[in-house]
């Protein structure tokens, strides 16, 4: 069985995918920083290597021997966008190029996001691999970055680039808000009742991952563009750009989109959740525009204050007021084998069972 490194291994997702590979019986190094919490992965059958994607010579040990390196280590908060930058694209470099330095350089997944595509207008019409990237936040923008920098270094190994929308399931601190406050106050808060979200359960997307490393299309040599000014101030280009149409010319080659086959609106997404937490009658309060940018502010401000960000701040604000964030797998259903056989529906009743069971409810 292949020799794995996965980054990021004791967030959400990346414990979930050690787990996957763990149980395939894959021999796996997991990167984490000396102050992650490693208890979880202690008690698995991994290696430890101390590192951090932000730090080039803490990762050539780890990537040393691996056969194909997951790198899932991202930052989703942050109350700067060169912050974003730092961890979302200079990381993603920093690991590409230590895997270049290899005689024999492994398969890399890179696991990136929607964001990074940027939403679409017709949610009739999902967004798909070929079409320019668009992103409209901070960090959509450092994730964008952080594949260009893994297109730098195409010519010189195999990279799979994963752009997954929203994740759910075990461990996901941030769709736990959603279930206490509709279990607690029988209510959510509604911007545009019309809006759709594509969403996948963290247990298919892990699937999806280990699908790219198998037989995953690569992403291909590119020709670099020049970088447009204001794109993650302090660090070093690799000559691409970060704006759509420019770098993006291999017409979404090496990359994917992977959801369910469910796109809610966010209404529907509430009232499952609300089932799910013994809540079916919750109540949508719908707040005009306005509000929702003023909630953000208020969360800026407060991140900024306590030099921690909030989920909720103007660059959240950005991307949810953008349009529909939906996406289509039909490539990765053709290539990967990808699928969901577990309806949306019943993921977020796992998830809330798993809540409960853990006293996180």
């Amino acid at each position: 069985m292949p020799r794995v490194l996965v980054t990021g291994a004791s967030g959400f997702i990346g414990s979930q995918l050690v787990q996957a590979l763990v149980a395939r019986g894959d021999e796996v190094t997991c990167l984490v920083r000396a102050t992650s919490n490693t208890d979880e992965l202690r008690q698995a059958e991994v290696k430890l290597a101390i590192g951090d994607v932000t730090q080039p010579a803490s990762l050539h040990a780890a990537i040393a021997t691996a056969d194909i390196v997951y790198h899932v280590a991202g930052l989703t908060k942050a109350n700067t966008s060169a912050q974003f930058h730092r961890v979302n694209e200079a990381g993603v470099r920093n690991v590409v190029d230590a895997c270049v330095r290899r005689t024999s350089p492994p398969t890399v997944v890179v696991v990136s996001s929607l964001a990074a595509a940027g939403p679409t207008t017709d949610a009739s019409r999902p967004r798909t691999e070929s079409e320019p990237p668009a992103p409209v936040s901070n960090y959509g923008r450092s994730k964008r970055a952080g594949e260009l920098a893994a297109e730098a270094r195409a010519g010189e190994l195999p990279i799979t680039i994963i752009r997954p929308p929203i994740v759910l399931g075990p461990k996901d601190r941030t769709a736990l808000t959603f279930f206490r406050h509709i279990r607690r106050f029988r209510s959510f808060v509604v911007v545009n009742a019309t809006r759709q979200f594509s969403i996948i359960h963290v247990e298919d997307l892990a699937s999806a991952l280990i699908g790219a490393a198998e037989c995953g299309e690569r992403l291909p040599a590119s020709a670099p563009s020049p970088r447009p000014e204001g794109w993650g101030e302090g660090f070093a280009w690799d000559g691409h750009s970060a704006n759509a149409p420019l770098g993006h010319t291999n017409s979404g080659r090496g990359y994917y989109f992977v959801a369910a086959d469910q796109s809610p609106t966010f209404v529907e997404l509430c009232r499952m959740i609300g089932r799910s937490v013994g809540r079916p009658r919750a109540w949508a309060i719908r707040v005009p525009t306005a509000t929702a940018w003023a909630v953000g502010a208020v969360g800026e401000l407060a991140g900024r204050i306590a030099f921690r960000p909030r989920y909720l701040n103007l660059d959240r604000a950005r991307d949810l007021m953008a349009g529909h964030w939906v996406c289509s797998s039909e490539k990765a259903r053709r290539d990967l084998a990808f699928n969901c056989p577990t309806p949306l529906e019943d993921r977020i009743h796992q998830t809330a069972d798993w809540y409960r069971s853990h006293g996180w409810l």
